[in-house]
């Protein structure tokens, strides 16, 4: 069997089977030496193999080349699939597929070959039968929607550099002039989904004499949405601003009250968790009276859509004159901080926890909140269905029963989860963490979605960063200002601590390494990109690995979320830097093709 397969992979070396247009059939020769038997795996379980008559061949050689082959052509498979074929129960390649490999092989003249002129040649990935095969493609004409009558797909992959410019399409980086304590954070957003669902929005405050002198509000926000794009578009706009209006009252009291300095740093988390909580409550419970008063269809699609959809909330709110960092978090984002250690490595501290149906204070929260409800969490999910157990909008674990039957008999909607019984069940008040900055040691912090924590550890991410900033000041003589409070060290590993605690609660490791079975080992990473941010998701979907890069690349929508999520990650850094009350555009870092507006 194994001897049979492999000759018939050799044998189909060159098999022109796919026309585009009036042009000659592109010749497809595929490497035996590279057959792919990975599947994506549902659910985030292990991937399935081949039979252990062909395992050794084709899977240990590469393990890796394997999975990024796998991930691009299932997209391609379900993308372009026409009409179903038979798949032998086992997953492996059947013996009617090979012989008919074998029949178009032969049936093309060798001498066809050697008349046709030498080609260039690019890279790209055939599916047969569900299983995975790379393959390299001759000729110029690039490939739309090519199917042979065998049920075989092709999808050609972007070039190394066409994924850069992905990769760069959206990152944005500005430097902070203004001596409060930052110098400048970076930004970038990888969409897998289309329209993408994440979101994120940074404001800085100059705050006014009467309410804080001589200090800036830094606000740094990231939304990771779900079931739709409404919630985070909504966040975006409105979330930093209700969260500045309750600081601003709070600020006030406490600069009226001649016994404080400043507010204390718990009536600072309870202006912000008011910010969340009144939020939420106008996108999910005000809207509904307006939409009743109203009986229009027209601004019930437009007043509900914030509620209908949902959104995770990341918020960093860092004042400039105390120098406390405010961390508050709905949902499964996250934030890390980068700190200096005495021995000159970094080390990693995570200031939020992933809020989930698995998360064993979240999960001793719900039960606590909705007892004798045993199906209120099952699965890691808020009723057996949604992960984040905290979240704006999700109005079907918000509304009751009643509220949820009038909307769907009014306007539209869908019938109440058969296990509602005490809603709501997620709620957006935040979990607060309060950090101490130190901007003469070089503090940074990480901002991301689930989409990088997934791929990538605390640790990993931390030095990652710190690798970046040794690759940035020793490419640049430390004469840029933001790096005058950093140092280089060369180091083969990334430069970062271990960590102290590996079985930390309400901290998941990244599931594609589970899944996948990645390497940890650091020489997989690559320093390639001037803005921050990017260098962290490039080294998340393959970093070296160039082909497993532009693989998860390729992977069109929506077929893409079976191996990636949408990514928006921040990274601030901390320093002293000039004070000249400017913030300015770093163009180096930031896509050219939409210069970002300073964000005053």
């Amino acid at each position: 069997m194994r001897r049979a397969a492999l000759q018939a992979f050799r044998t189909a070396r060159r098999v022109p089977v796919w026309k585009v247009g009036a042009r000659k059939p592109c010749a497809v020769s595929f490497s035996s030496s590279q057959p792919l038997g990975l599947r994506p795996s549902p659910g985030g379980r292990r991937p399935s193999y081949l039979p252990a008559t062909l395992q050794s061949s084709m899977h240990l050689r590469n393990f890796s080349l394997a999975l990024i082959s796998t991930a691009v052509a299932s997209g391609a498979w379900y993308a372009y699939q026409g009409s179903n074929s038979q798949q032998s129960s086992t997953g492996g390649l059947n013996t009617t597929s090979a012989s008919q490999i074998r029949s178009i092989a032969t049936s093309i003249p060798s001498e066809a070959h050697a008349e046709e002129p030498a080609e260039s040649t690019r890279r790209a990935l055939l599916v047969d039968h569900d299983q995975f095969y790379t393959a390299t493609l001759s000729g110029e004409q690039p490939l739309f929607k090519q199917t042979d009558d065998s049920d075989r797909r092709v999808l050609e992959m972007l070039t190394p550099e066409q994924a850069t410019q992905k990769l760069r399409k959206n990152e944005q980086s500005f430097m902070v002039n203004r001596g409060k304590g930052v110098v400048r954070y970076d930004i970038v957003q990888v969409p897998s989904n289309s329209p993408i669902e994440d979101d994120h929005a940074e404001k800085i405050v100059e705050v006014s004499p009467s309410v804080a002198p001589a200090s800036d509000w830094m606000f740094w926000a990231i939304f990771d949405g779900h079931s739709g794009w409404t919630t985070s578009a909504k966040l975006r706009n409105v979330l930093i601003s209700y969260v500045a209006r309750e600081l601003n009252t709070t600020y006030k009291a406490a600069a009226a009250d001649a016994s404080l300095v400043s507010p204390t740093s718990e009536a600072v988390d309870a202006a912000i968790k008011e910010g969340f909580v009144r939020l939420d409550n106008d996108i999910v419970y005000n809207s509904v009276d307006k939409v009743l008063k109203s009986n229009s269809r027209r601004v019930a699609a437009e007043l509900l859509a914030p509620a209908l959809s949902g959104s995770c909330a990341l918020l960093a709110f860092f004042d400039s004159q105390s120098k406390d960092l405010k961390v508050a978090v709905a949902g499964d984002s996250r934030a890390v901080l980068g700190r200096r250690a005495p021995n000159g490595k970094w080390t990693a501290t995570p200031l939020s926890e992933d809020q989930t149906g698995g998360t064993p204070s979240e999960m001793k929260r719900l039960r606590e909140e909705h007892p004798g409800e045993p199906n209120v969490v099952r699965n890691g999910r808020i009723l057996g269905q949604l992960e984040p157990s905290r979240s704006f909008g999700d109005a079907f674990y918000k509304w009751s029963k009643e509220t949820q039957d009038k909307i769907k008999k009014q306007f539209f909607g869908r019938t109440p989860h058969p296990h509602l019984k005490t809603p709501p069940y997620v709620t957006a008040e935040p979990i607060i963490t309060t950090t101490k900055i130190e901007p003469s040691n070089g503090d940074f912090v990480v901002l991301a979605t689930d989409g990088l924590w997934e791929m990538l550890s605390n640790e990993e991410v931390v030095g990652l960063v710190g690798q970046w900033v040794d690759q940035q000041r020793s490419g640049n003589n430390g004469s840029k200002a933001w790096l005058q409070s950093w140092f280089g060290r060369e180091d083969k590993q990334l430069p970062v601590e271990a960590p102290k605690d590996t079985t930390m609660e309400g901290q998941r490791r990244p599931i594609r390494q589970q899944q996948y079975d990645i390497s940890g080992v650091a020489s997989r990473f690559v320093v390639e990109d001037k803005n921050a941010a990017t260098h962290l998701v490039r080294n998340a979907m393959g970093g070296k690995d160039r082909d497993m890069v532009c693989a998860l690349l390729t992977l069109p929508s929506p077929y893409s979320r079976r191996y990636r999520d949408d990514v928006t990650v921040e990274v601030i850094f901390f320093g002293d830097g000039p004070d000249q009350q400017t913030i300015t555009v770093n163009q180096e870092a930031s896509a050219s093709e939409e210069t970002p507006k300073a964000k005053l």
